[in-house]
């Protein structure tokens, strides 16, 4: 195998990269995920955290107030995001039902110096934003309440409680956590799945259109064609993550060590080039390979991220400056992955090789 004529199969294919609706459509779907991140965060993380998406309301919400007298209405009453109107149970949990109420609080007859447990039982409005939101308000006055019933009951304590000092910055935790987490992985991981799909059509288009006897005549091997059509694939990977990686730096978001990223995701993607190229071998036709590799590739997928140190979640700690001595373990298993795969697709590009050959020559005896 010779890397000139590896090299010279890889300049074709850079030359009608740009006709290829594949790489056309990978360069769209990603610009698309950069330009909508910002709303993407937003909804994300109102998802898992209601109190990122609290701040943005400035409406008052009533809610109800049933059951006996606590130093806990006060602190409703006191707050400006609420109006709390004084009502039995019953009656406030067929308004809510209404959705003329926003929440319901019942506390029971349970004095703060007592024994038992404050019990304080809460009616929202389930799978709502708006309930959500009422969630977090409430939250806030909840945990001032919980604060003085501590106070009173700290004399039944045996031990002092060790304080906990939490960071000032923590409060940006929910952004960061998007950007780190999700973000930045998906977008440097996606040019390699987006290649791994392409090298899917370089090579099936051979047997499509026709040109693979012409390509066999000429002093290029198959194997050596199919190499190169892995190579400019694998180039693409670290082309556009580098720059995914660039663009994000600009928007002041840092990244630790980008060039280790890189090279997580170069050779993380060329094995998932790897194993496309050896389903577009064996089927022969776009649409077989590529439902196969679609299938293999979740299933690739969901037993990685079943692993502690898979290679997302060390990008994600490669990014923010607290990898450890395990990356590099992953990373030796993935670049010998790598390898073994690279000698079984030449094996069998070989034998393919030889195959189509032999029956040229004797079609044209």
């Amino acid at each position: 195998m010779k890397g000139r004529h590896i090299a010279v199969i890889a300049k074709k294919e850079s030359r009608g990269l740009a006709s290829e609706k594949t790489i056309l459509l990978a360069i769209l779907l990603q610009v698309f995920i950069a330009l909508f991140s910002s709303f993407l965060m937003v909804g994300l993380t109102a998802m898992y955290d209601p109190v990122s998406l609290s701040r943005y309301s400035h409406f008052r919400y009533d809610i109800a107030y049933a059951g006996n007298e606590s130093p806990l209405l006060g602190y409703l009453e006191g707050s400006n995001d609420l109006r709390v109107h004084r009502m039995d149970l019953s009656t406030a949990v067929e308004l809510l039902k209404e959705r003329r109420l926003s929440a319901v609080v019942y506390v029971p007859d349970t004095a703060p110096g007592s024994d038992d447990p404050v019990k304080i039982t809460l009616y929202t409005l389930t799978d709502d934003l708006q309930g959500a939101v009422v969630d977090v308000r409430l939250k806030s006055v909840l945990l001032q309440y919980e604060g003085d019933l501590r106070t009173i009951r700290a004399g039944r304590l045996d031990v002092t409680p060790i304080p906990l000092q939490v960071p000032a910055s923590a409060g940006s935790g929910d952004f960061y956590g998007f950007v780190y987490g999700l973000l930045v992985p998906l977008l440097v991981f996606l040019p390699g799945i987006l290649s791994a799909a392409l090298v899917i059509d370089l090579i099936t288009e051979e047997y499509q259109h026709g040109t693979l006897e012409t390509l066999i005549s000429t002093p290029v091997t198959f194997a050596e064609m199919v190499w190169g059509k892995v190579l400019i694939c694998a180039i693409l990977v670290p082309v556009q993550a580098g720059a995914w990686i660039l663009l994000l730096s600009l928007n002041r978001i840092a990244i630790a060590d980008p060039l280790l990223i890189l090279l997580h995701v170069t050779f993380a993607s060329l094995l998932l080039i790897l194993i496309a190229a050896c389903c577009a071998l064996y089927y022969r036709e776009r649409t077989a390979a590529q439902f196969v590799f679609s299938t293999a590739l979740v299933v690739i997928l969901l037993l990685v991220l079943a692993l502690p140190y898979n290679p997302l979640n060390l990008v994600a700690r490669i990014a923010v400056g607290t990898a450890g001595a395990e990356q590099w373990i992953v990373l030796g298993a993935v670049m010998a992955a790598v390898l073994a795969l690279g000698y079984v697709m030449q094996k069998y590009a070989g034998r393919i090789g030889g195959r189509s050959a032999g029956e040229k020559e004797q079609g044209s005896g």
